[in-house]
């Protein structure tokens, strides 16, 4: 939170509403149900780098300058992820969930997989791995389709590339990295090009984009943390909705199911966050 004793700073609620207009209507960014607390620190950042006494005074720079503007853009939408983040996830899907998805693709075999919130693809691309260490060679028989959706298009960009520096693969055995990745560079891998293709990322909005539906799993890990809790249980209900009958749902391990969802999900793996949607 920004102090205003240290900075002079005028906290003033109707200022903060017009500044949140702002950014909605000139960067897209809905965050009417942020959290304020968790929208005031990020604005903090932005405002202490031009000294700006006022919410008014930030938003009039913000108007004016299309620098300013991309910089509270990237503020804003923070991505902290890595490939295989939380590896203890990953292991209790592959092992409790996979199996039994397979088993009941006894008609289809397509696998339809919806990673919301998806930064640059690394849970994406991780989710590929996964699924392609458990079907080995029988994976050609299966049509696997990775959506990874986010508001940030520059970073979904980088997300089409599947390319990372070696910091982020720092959970990536040596064993995976040489299978799923090709050295670019000193200091970057890429991943290969036949699970690329089985990624596709797409802007979208959870606040106020269009409703997705007709998937087998649903990853959103890490993003309803930040919203007020009316919107967090208008979300789990979407997702709920949007999840064949017997889907499944990933959260954060920071994160409650609540709400009317709460009801409609059987718990596979609840220190995992792992739900099963009621068929």
């Amino acid at each position: 939170m920004i102090d205003i004793t240290e900075t002079n700073f005028k906290d003033d609620d109707n200022e903060f509403a017009v500044l949140r207009a702002v950014i909605k209507k000139q960067i897209g960014f809905n965050c009417e149900e942020y959290k304020k607390a968790h929208l005031k620190r990020r604005l903090a950042v932005r405002v202490r780098a031009n000294q700006s006494k006022s919410y008014k005074e930030y938003a009039d720079l913000v108007l004016k300058n299309v620098d300013e503007m991309q910089k509270l853009k990237d503020c804003l939408t923070i991505h902290v992820t890595e490939l295989f983040r939380n590896p203890e996830m990953y292991d209790a899907f592959s092992r409790i969930v996979i199996p039994e998805l397979v088993k009941n693709k006894t008609i289809s075999k397509n696998i339809k997989i919806w990673s919301a919130g998806s930064s640059d693809g690394e849970e994406a691309y991780s989710i590929a791995i996964m699924l392609r260490e458990f079907l080995e060679n029988k994976s050609g028989r299966y049509g696997i389709s990775i959506l990874g959706t986010d508001i940030d298009e520059n970073i979904l960009r980088k997300a089409e590339t599947g390319t990372y520096k070696s910091e982020q693969l720092k959970k990536i055995s040596k064993e995976r990295l040489e299978k799923y990745f090709v050295k670019t560079d000193e200091n970057s891998y890429q991943v290969i090009n036949e699970l690329r293709r089985q990624v596709t990322f797409k802007n979208h909005d959870l606040i106020s984009g269009q409703k997705l539906s007709g998937f087998d799993i649903i990853f959103c890990r890490n993003v309803t943390i930040y919203f007020e809790q009316t919107l967090q249980e208008r979300l789990y209900l979407d997702f709920y909705n949007a999840l064949n009958d017997g889907g499944y749902f990933v959260m954060g391990k920071t994160e409650t199911l609540n709400g009317p969802a709460s009801k409609l999900f059987i718990p596979v793996n609840p220190g995992e966050r792992i739900y099963m949607k009621k068929r």
